[in-house]
């Protein structure tokens, strides 16, 4: 990649990127977990663009508008955070993980797939510690809980 981290902006999602976040979503969720998304791509668009901005800021990580990754959060939690496949470990999740800390109001909760031991890594190298297991979802496979606390 000749593209830099400096190059990536962070910007207000637009539904104009809908088809090109959701597209990035499912990949980089796919290849977590191992398996399709469940729902349709329409529907996930849907939820993107009318569902998900009602309860957290969502944000993108835009490389000549291309779109490498998505964060949704508020003050208090983390919904959804993924990066471009092709973009993993280029400072692109720090970047939006650390925009979510900034607005955050000192504390922060997710969940990720017990599966996604990446996705563990890189939470815990950003101070995140476990605080339960076992999470009900939609995908039926167990959740891990994560917390931040801003010392």
């Amino acid at each position: 990649m000749n593209d830099s981290k400096q190059d990536v902006i962070l910007t207000p999602y637009h539904p104009k990127y809908g088809e090109q976040t959701v597209s990035m979503w499912r990949q980089s969720k796919e290849r977590a977990l191992g398996q399709k998304e469940i729902h349709s791509f329409e529907k996930h668009v849907h939820f993107i663009n009318h569902i998900v901005h009602k309860k957290y800021e969502v944000e993108i990580a835009l490389l000549h508008e291309t779109v490498v990754g998505m964060i949704a959060y508020n003050e208090e939690e983390i919904d959804q955070l993924y990066i471009h496949v092709d973009y993993q470990g280029f400072g692109i999740g720090s970047t939006l993980l650390h925009r979510a800390k900034e607005q955050s109001s000192g504390k922060l909760s997710l969940y990720t797939f017990e599966v996604n031991k990446n996705a563990q890594r890189f939470y815990e190298k950003y101070g995140f510690t476990i605080i339960g297991r076992g999470h009900e979802n939609e995908e039926n496979l167990p959740d891990i809980l994560y917390e931040w606390v801003d010392n």
